[in-house]
């Protein structure tokens, strides 16, 4: 006979779980016990259930296997709803596990108590509350089965104290063996036959398609035939962006270079396209046909109605076109690479503007200066996560961690603590802005106990940059968004990390690379200018993309 709870620590580790992010309570102590005496996961304490969240999911974003992350019942599964949603909207595997009071009988009458499973049905794949320690192995086994799958998303088990506790003699399962299926032949001799008869194609690469196999196959597919790419904010780095065919970011709604670039072509291949973020282009009869390549059919709508559809490992779909597909010498991309290099040139000349407060190009482009190609950079949510996707070249997958699905603060510090986890010999950078740094600043200290090398680099405006942004835009008066900072250095050394201050737009470069090469956690308190946002982004790069349009 096993106690439940060990049961269910070996069923994790029979699923090759590491570590357990996350804050114990009451209805955890026996799984809490029984994770004491596991040799193969590790409990990384947190200082806020959100925090585990976001932990456990970028475990999940970059290995692609399901992250887990602990929390009580009642507040501390209502503190992990946020990350479950950071994680499913944004295909990131996560498994979270909740306590509860016993089920079978209780003397503490509703106390604490929610409908957590209820509760966490629309923002998970999975939802379940164990009612039986005989049913642990494949409840465990399809929640993370189910995380893990493409779609990649969130699951829960509530494990109750009194199920904790039970004997039984069930053991784990282990993992099938499961292939996703191979996209259709004649889909494929249709996409391709399509791209041949093209004047212009255009790659627009997604979420769906920041895949390792999916990116070796990509890269394979411009090198043979020179069709040039576009990426998303959830595809960035899916191809080096320091290629020739690299067109830009799609990080505006519209009106930017690359959907010039976009526009400028007959035939969009749509790579991985997933619904949560902003679409990159929008469809219109007579305009640009579609390629759907995706391991799901495309959800049709007024603006996107694709006329072919590859459906199934994406990888392997795009292994069969770029080997089907002959390059055409009709094939134009003159108009698409004009485009590109007007915003290149556009970029440069804002970028070596060193006024100070910080102008958020010349930010942009001394954090690129200071980070190695496979250096990994955590961005917050805040305006300044449009510029950074814009203007910062991703070279490898998964160096640039943005959310373009949830987009919610307070992700960038733990976000990065996790990267820096799992990848120990690499450099790791969390950029946020005051208002999402201090929704989650607490993991400074879980930070500083686990003895992560990482560089948090605070944009300092003292307010909610990017609605105040919007707030202008709209003609609204100035107003309800401003707030006041501690003073970020002491903050920061009061938690035992380093704390640094930038004064002149000079001095950022050698501070960023002196934290960068020292151990520990370092806090750089670094004043931005939002000022010119309205001019460059809505006016400026929209009337000189919609010129270039008109005389391309």
């Amino acid at each position: 006979m096993t106690k439940a709870s060990d049961l269910f620590i070996r069923c994790l580790e029979e699923e090759g779980v590491e570590y357990i992010f996350g804050v114990p309570g009451e209805e955890n102590l026996d799984l809490l016990d029984s994770l004491s005496r596991s040799g193969k996961i590790k409990l990384i304490l947190t200082r806020h259930e959100q925090g585990a969240g976001f932990m456990a999911a970028t475990y999940g974003r970059h290995t692609g296997k399901a992250g887990v992350c602990m929390a009580t019942l009642g507040p501390g599964a209502t503190n992990l709803v946020t990350a479950a949603a950071y994680a499913n909207l944004g295909g990131m595997p996560m498994l979270m596990v909740t306590g509860q009071k016993p089920i079978k009988s209780s003397k503490q009458g509703r106390f604490q108590i929610l409908d957590v499973v209820d509760l966490m049905q629309p923002i998970t794949k999975f939802t379940h509350q164990l009612a039986s320690s005989d049913n642990i192995p494949s409840r465990v086994r399809e929640a993370i089965r189910l995380a893990e799958e493409e779609k990649p998303g969130a699951t829960h088990i509530e494990l109750p104290e009194d199920i904790a506790e039970e004997q039984t003699q069930a053991v784990p399962l282990k993992a099938s063996l499961s292939r996703r299926p191979n996209a259709d032949e004649k889909a494929v001799r249709a996409a391709v036959k399509r791209i041949e008869q093209a004047h212009s194609p255009v790659l627009v690469l997604g979420a769906g398609a920041n895949r390792k196999m999916t990116s070796r196959m990509l890269l394979q597919l411009v090198e043979k035939t020179g069709i040039p790419f576009v990426t998303t904010q959830l595809g960035k780095g899916v191809l080096d962006e320091r290629h020739p065919k690299f067109l830009g970011c799609a990080a505006l709604s519209a009106g930017d270079f690359v959907h010039t670039a976009i526009e400028a072509s007959d035939l969009i291949i749509n790579v991985g396209h997933d619904v949560i973020e902003k679409p990159p282009f929008f469809m219109k009869q007579g305009g640009p046909d579609v390629i759907h390549v995706s391991t799901k059919t495309a959800e049709v709508d007024p603006v996107y109605f694709p006329q072919i559809e590859v459906i199934g490992d994406i990888a392997n779909a795009i292994w069969q076109i770029k080997n089907d597909v002959m390059p055409s010498p009709s094939w134009r991309f003159e108009a698409m690479l004009r485009a590109r290099a007007a915003e290149v040139e556009h970029s440069a000349g804002m970028s070596d503007d060193m006024r100070f407060p910080l102008y958020p190009p010349c930010l942009v482009k001394q954090v690129r200066g200071a980070m190695p190609p496979d250096g990994i950079i955590c961005l917050d949510n805040g305006v300044y996560k449009l510029w950074f996707a814009r203007n910062y070249p991703a070279c490898q997958p998964n160096t640039v961690l943005l959310d373009n699905a949830l987009a919610t603060m307070g992700a960038g510090l733990p976000s990065a603590m996790a990267s820096a986890m799992i990848y120990p010999g690499r450099k790791v950078m969390a950029i946020c802005g005051d208002g999402g740094f201090m929704m989650n600043s607490q993991e400074m200290e879980t930070a500083v106990r686990l003895k992560l090398n990482i560089t948090v680099l605070v944009l300092n405006d003292n307010s909610y940059g990017m609605i105040r942004w919007k707030q202008a835009n709209m003609g609204f008066q100035d107003w309800g968004l401003t707030y006041g900072n501690p003073d970020f250095v002491k903050y920061a050394e009061s938690y035992g990390a380093s704390g640094h201050r930038v004064t002149s737009a000079e001095m950022l470069p050698d501070l960023l690379q002196q934290c960068l090469s020292t151990e520990g956690v370092h806090l750089i308190d670094c004043p931005v200018d939002y000022s010119e946002n309205n001019r460059i982004l809505n006016h400026e790069i929209k009337e000189l993309s919609a010129k270039l349009s008109h005389t391309g």
